[in-house]
């Protein structure tokens, strides 16, 4: 059985309709609260709605946006207080990981477009949303990426947007503490979603590359998508006094050496 450690308050979810938004709406649901979560695509924003309504014991309400466009992101706000009356959390996750390509592969317009759906959507959000958060004295959790402490390969761009969102959850926390509103962010290693299923699919030995990937964390699995929900439901819920902190969800991927020789290594021809 669930505590319902959230009941009756209110969460909004950006790109709640699958991965790890669909984690969090799933998690929060089952804890008893209100939650709105947005997503560009109506099938499966409604089929997740339909099947969280009737479980319950929350409430699940799906609203179609498009999270690069300032308009939308300002309605679902306007739509989430309509229907409920305030919002006690934000959880800003809505984006996405390119193709690995070198610097020299990525225009900048490819790099100003990333930043609007990974990064200024966070910002918009954030902006809408606080004026509803300073009444409740509630919280935003930014999903950012174990990438942006450590780095990682070919991902400059996606890489840079993450770092971004973990410099901004700290100078938010900053400036909202006044209002009592905490401002954390969730940075996680590598989490089972339809977006990691499609990259491992496109390589030449999926179950390899897999296994691999189990592998980078210490405790040897990929995390689940529910893991960060909950990770996202303690700081709402029970981190009362963390604000401006950033929560590793990464089972140790971060810690230890690992095989990290990068250069090209010379043949006895050379």
């Amino acid at each position: 059985m669930t505590s319902l450690r959230y009941k009756d308050k209110v969460a909004l979810v950006t790109g709640g309709s699958r991965g790890i938004g669909k984690g969090c709406v799933d998690v929060f649901v089952e804890n008893g609260a209100k939650v709105i979560f947005c997503s560009n695509d109506d099938t499966e924003g409604q089929d997740l709605e339909s099947k969280l309504n009737s479980k319950g014991p929350g409430e699940a309400l799906f609203i179609y946006g498009d999270v690069t466009q300032e308009s939308h992101i300002k309605k679902i706000v306007e739509k989430t207080v309509e229907k409920f009356g305030r919002i006690d959390c934000l959880i800003n996750n809505a984006g996405t990981h390119p193709l690995s390509h070198t610097i020299d592969e990525f225009s900048a317009e490819d790099f100003r477009k990333l930043l609007d759906l990974n990064l200024i959507n966070y910002f918009l959000f954030s902006k809408y949303s606080l004026p509803h958060l300073r009444k409740t004295e509630g919280s935003i959790i930014n999903i950012s990426s174990l990438v942006n402490q450590i780095g990682q390969a070919q991902a400059v761009t996606y890489v840079a947007t993450k770092g971004a969102i973990t410099s901004m959850t700290k100078a938010l926390a900053i400036d909202e503490a006044k209002y009592n509103v905490r401002v954390n962010s969730v940075a996680p290693s590598s989490i089972w979603t339809p977006l990691l299923d499609d990259v491992l699919k496109s390589v030449p030995n999926p179950l390899e590359a897999k296994q691999m990937c189990a592998n980078s964390q210490l405790l040897g699995r990929i995390g689940t998508i529910e893991e960060v929900g909950k990770a996202c439901l303690f700081l709402a819920s029970d981190a009362t006094f963390c604000t401006g902190i950033e929560l590793n969800l990464t089972a140790g991927a971060e810690l230890n050496y690992g095989i990290k020789n990068m250069r090209k290594q010379k043949t006895s021809a050379n």
